[in-house]
């Protein structure tokens, strides 16, 4: 259960870093989509449940990924290593 916890903790800290830098071109369904399902895996982690936040914070990591791709958000170069961009 260590691993996972790690592997949540991990993704949660780089999508933290990512939303605090994220310039929003136009807001849309997908982009809030993406904000809630943080803010869950930020929840689930409280709670202990890693898998639930591993899961969401991925999910979160996907809307922000297509929308890097549609050109509805900016974020850092330094951050696109994260994406598939």
């Amino acid at each position: 259960m260590n691993e996972i916890k790690e592997l949540a903790k991990k993704e949660i800290e780089k999508m933290q870093e990512v939303f605090e830098n994220l310039e929003i071109l136009e807001n849309n369904e997908v982009i809030d989509l993406a904000k809630r399902y943080f803010e869950d895996a930020k929840y689930f982690f409280e709670k202990e449940n890693y898998i639930k936040a591993f899961e969401a914070v991925v999910i979160s990591w996907a809307y922000i990924d297509a929308c890097l791709h549609f050109k509805k958000v900016k974020i850092p170069e330094n951050l696109k290593n994260y994406f598939t961009v």
